[in-house]
């Protein structure tokens, strides 16, 4: 089984193959060589790779989800 992480990105560096990425709070750079992203995409990242571009509701829902799960 395999866990991603969703983050914002919060901007592509000048080269475009890495974007720095904002996982509440915290920020990486991460390739984006797999997907097409532009600041404020919302993605899922695996191994330090982004590897889908997900929805401003998917995002928000799965933020809920997981906010849920840390508090029980």
């Amino acid at each position: 089984m395999c866990l991603s992480v969703q983050g914002k990105v919060v901007r592509v560096r000048d080269d475009g193959r890495f974007a720095v990425v904002d996982f509440g709070g915290v920020t990486k750079d991460v390739n984006v060589e797999l997907v097409s992203v532009v600041r404020g995409s919302n993605v899922l990242v695996h191994a330090g790779f982004a590897i889908e571009v997900v929805s401003s509701e998917d995002f928000l829902r799965n933020g809920k989800l997981i906010e849920e799960l840390g508090s029980g």
